[in-house]
């Protein structure tokens, strides 16, 4: 009879688990299961503001949308923490077996996630911009607080896509990426800063 194979879900594990996984350096997370747990809060407190926000704003469409949304994008953010995983398991393979172009090779495919993570919170930060104006004031402290952890969640992912593309020996791959990377976070960021900006003018 052939062994079971035990496979390892993150995403099922509790807040005291995941923390211990993520502080041992021997454990199969990384940096991109962390930006997801943070991005997946994020998402989860703009549901909520929005969630608010329904109880005093009837039949309207927009609203409906953000809300689907938001939920979406929380269901796949928690998601995430096993897709990195996975998508950094042929990186692992090729370290441990020290073959060197392996090694270059699947250093891209292991940034996949920390890269969706960026462009996801890009999203999230689209839907809160839509929901301000609609957010009564008994809802705007979680929209802020929401804002805050998509650009930490995005900040340590766009971190560890660059430490990875530090080790690719293409110049050209190395640069895109950094740049890339800067014009997300600056869209980012001026986003943050519309939101918060919307946000002053709701009385709490």
């Amino acid at each position: 009879m052939a062994e079971k194979i035990l496979v390892e879900v993150f995403k099922k594990k509790t807040v005291e688990e995941l923390s211990q996984a993520l502080a041992d350096p021997d454990s199969r997370l990384e940096t991109g299961s962390g930006s997801a747990i943070t991005a997946s809060i994020a998402a989860a407190l703009m549901c909520r503001a929005a969630a608010i926000t329904a109880r005093t704003v009837e039949g309207n469409e927009r609203l409906d949308y953000i809300r689907r949304n938001g939920e979406i994008l929380r269901s796949y953010m928690v998601h995430l923490i096993d897709e990195d995983v996975k998508s950094r398991a042929p990186l692992k393979q090729a370290i441990k077996e020290g073959d060197t172009r392996a090694i270059e090779a699947a250093r891209q495919p292991a940034t996949a996630i920390p890269a969706e993570i960026v462009n996801m919170m890009g999203k999230l930060l689209e839907l809160s911009k839509e929901l301000c104006p609609l957010c009564p004031g008994e809802a705007a402290h979680y929209l802020r607080e929401s804002t805050e952890l998509a650009l930490a969640a995005a900040g340590s992912a766009r971190d560890f896509i660059l430490n990875m593309a530090s080790y690719c020996s293409d110049e050209i791959y190395r640069f895109v990426t950094r740049r890339e990377n800067e014009l997300l976070m600056e869209q980012l960021k001026a986003d943050e800063k519309a939101i918060k900006a919307q946000l002053k003018k709701v009385k709490e």
